[in-house]
């Protein structure tokens, strides 16, 4: 497969860093489609000269997307947001960009779509983003037939938003609120055995197509997960159980202040729900991964967030 064009959208997102080196070992030329090619100018140096290159793109422009995935033999779409801010939402990002990127790779010519959606995508829910999710993903397929859909759960690595996030806040809070008591179960798995699902589907034909429930081996709940936090970092912090009704308060409050909410609404009704394996969809051991677990990777990145502890 070495030298054929992978055209990754959000490719210098935090699963697209870990993903590029991998595919540019493997000899693949890489097209990052980003919204600022500086961003990604690091990644640049994963390969050879050349070997990859950044372009600026607009995924809500038809014209940006055609020029992002003319000529690729691949097209792998991982753009995602958590919370919606200004023009950046759900709709515009999960659905309809889906839709654009999927049609275009299909009229471009492209052997392969890749789509990145996430477990709990369902269109009936009562989260905007998980409706977005699964709205997108359906459109990815009808644009796209054969199209390979993934869906993970909690992603995590060195670099995460999610246990560096709460290891920063709960350094510094006395005390945490969790909605219902934190109940929602959840199945982590580690970033660079999603970046080996994907270099393993691009390259096993006998597994494109297919919908992936990725996920590390094992369950837990969000105030278990929070615990390991305090256990891996050394700090208390009491978590304190708080309804979903009242979170949700909080949450419209939080969504005021000025830059990155630390909750919003959407997140506190995600969290009402489970995050795991429906186990209906084939899983990384089809694709002959042994997924690492949370306690094998997270202590020696958190170790920053110690009393006196160095960064990595």
């Amino acid at each position: 497969m070495s030298g054929h064009l992978i055209t990754i959208f959000g490719g210098s997102g935090f699963i697209g860093r870990h993903l590029v080196g991998r595919l540019a070992s493997k000899g693949y030329q890489i097209r990052l489609a980003v919204r600022d090619p500086e961003s990604a100018a690091q990644l640049m140096t994963q390969g050879v000269v050349g070997q990859i290159a950044g372009v600026k793109t607009n995924v809500r422009d038809q014209q940006s997307v055609e020029r992002a995935v003319a000529g690729a033999e691949i097209v792998i779409n991982l753009v995602g947001i958590l919370y919606e801010k200004g023009a950046q939402n759900f709709g515009r990002l999960h659905v309809d960009a889906a839709e654009r990127i999927a049609a275009a790779a299909k009229s471009a010519g492209a052997k392969q779509l890749i789509h990145m959606s996430a477990l709990g995508a369902e269109k009936n829910h009562e989260s905007a983003y998980a409706r977005s999710k699964a709205v997108g993903e359906e459109l990815a397929a009808k644009e796209f037939p054969g199209a390979t859909i993934l869906r993970p759960s909690v992603v995590f690595g060195l670099d995460d938003d999610f246990f560096n996030r709460f290891a920063s806040i709960l350094s510094l809070a006395p005390v945490f609120p969790l909605a219902d008591g934190g109940k929602m179960k959840m199945q982590p798995i580690w970033v660079e055995d999603l970046a080996d699902a994907i270099v393993r589907i691009i390259e096993t034909p006998a597994q494109q197509g297919k919908t992936w429930e990725l996920t590390g081996p094992d369950v837990y709940s969000f105030k278990e997960l929070l615990e390991k936090v305090l256990t891996f970092t050394g700090r208390k912090c009491v978590l304190m159980p708080v309804p979903s009704g009242a979170m949700s308060i909080m949450a419209c409050v939080m969504v005021l202040a000025p830059g990155r909410p630390q909750l919003t609404p959407d997140q506190v009704k995600l969290l009402k729900h489970d995050n795991v394996a429906s186990g209906e969809f084939p899983n990384l051991q089809d694709l002959g991964i042994q997924p690492a677990t949370v306690d094998a990777v997270v202590p020696e990145y958190l170790r920053r967030y110690r009393r006196g502890g160095a960064p990595l």
